[in-house]
């Protein structure tokens, strides 16, 4: 059974930082992607980051390049967001995911939330003076 468990939220100053880790289970990390999402209130959910299984090759987009990164330690099964330069657009419940696509790398499934089958449950972020 695919689980996947979010944690590392709170509450963060703008210009702060945050590490989010999701911990995963039931299936082998060395061939699924996962993805990072996050969704705000009223808006839609947003990729932010992926990692890939195989050679652990990573996708942004523009919105947090350079402020977030996403790692992964597959010996301890997590997957990790650490973000930095908060700002409050920031804000939002985040998600991490993975897909059911065998093998494939984030070059190919991208950041299309429909291209992940198994989700966690959420963390919230909030960035607030």
């Amino acid at each position: 059974q695919v689980q996947l468990v979010e944690s590392g939220g709170g509450l963060a100053q703008p210009g702060g930082s945050l590490r989010l880790s999701c911990i995963a289970s039931g299936f082998d990390l060395d061939h699924y992607a996962i993805g990072w999402f996050r969704q705000a209130p009223g808006k839609e959910r947003e990729g932010v980051s992926c990692i890939s299984g195989s050679d652990a090759s990573t996708t942004y987009p523009d919105s947090v390049k350079g402020r977030f990164t996403i790692s992964r330690d597959n010996a301890k099964r997590t997957v990790y967001l650490l973000m930095n330069s908060l700002k409050p657009e920031d804000t939002a419940v985040y998600y991490c995911a993975t897909t059911t696509y065998f093998g494939l790398g984030c070059e190919i499934i991208g950041l299309l939330s429909a291209r992940y089958g198994y989700w966690g449950q959420g963390t919230q972020v909030t960035v607030s003076s």
